[in-house]
């Protein structure tokens, strides 16, 4: 069975069949008026509570940040992001000279904006780094393609294989359009 469009999908249970990029899912979300910023498994749950009757209202951003980090300040008050400022403040906070923010940083962050969390604070992140606190668990569930030609490369027997990114997107696109669990296996070829 080959993917049918969206429009034609009547259950969240026959949606799930299917593999969508993440661009696809914000469509359909802009398409059907709910929230269509985030990560593949926020858009994802997004069109689950669709499909349950629950409407997820795109989120309108607050007020600009005023305030210096510090490490009892809450993120949205003093202008978080993941950038150069902010990379250099936490390479100061935790010794590590070339700092690097992580994916479960990433996605308690994602969560702060959409609750509009006030109370957490830069300590709290770093907790979140340290992997002291589950507050912000990455989900990588989202990232079948990756784990499919990964595994596709790791097959001894695709080590001759001339361009394996162009092989490996040939079968995915069999996978992803089919019913079938999104994993790659030897058999696919045939």
């Amino acid at each position: 069975m080959t993917r049918p469009e969206f429009k034609e999908i009547k259950t969240f249970e026959d949606f799930s069949k299917f593999y969508w990029y993440a661009d696809e899912l914000k469509c359909i979300c802009r398409e059907l008026g709910i929230a269509h910023d985030g990560t593949k498994t926020e858009l994802t749950e997004n069109i689950r509570e669709y499909f349950k009757g629950n409407i997820i209202k795109p989120v309108k951003r607050g007020q600009k940040a005023n305030r210096e980090p510090a490490p009892d300040c809450p993120l949205l008050d003093c202008g978080f992001s993941f950038n150069g400022k902010f990379r250099a403040y936490f390479s100061e906070l935790t010794g590590v000279e070339n700092f690097k923010f992580n994916a479960d940083m990433a996605e308690a962050w994602r969560r702060v904006k959409r609750e509009n969390d006030r109370k957490f604070t830069v300590s709290d992140m770093l907790n979140v780094y340290y992997g002291k606190s589950r507050y912000g668990k990455y989900d990588n569930s989202a990232c079948q393609w990756n784990k499919f030609y990964k595994d596709f490369c790791a097959d001894p027997l695709n080590k001759d294989v001339k361009d394996k990114m162009k092989t490996a997107a040939e079968l995915w696109k069999k996978v992803r359009n089919s019913e079938e669990e999104k994993i790659y296996i030897p058999e696919i070829k045939k």
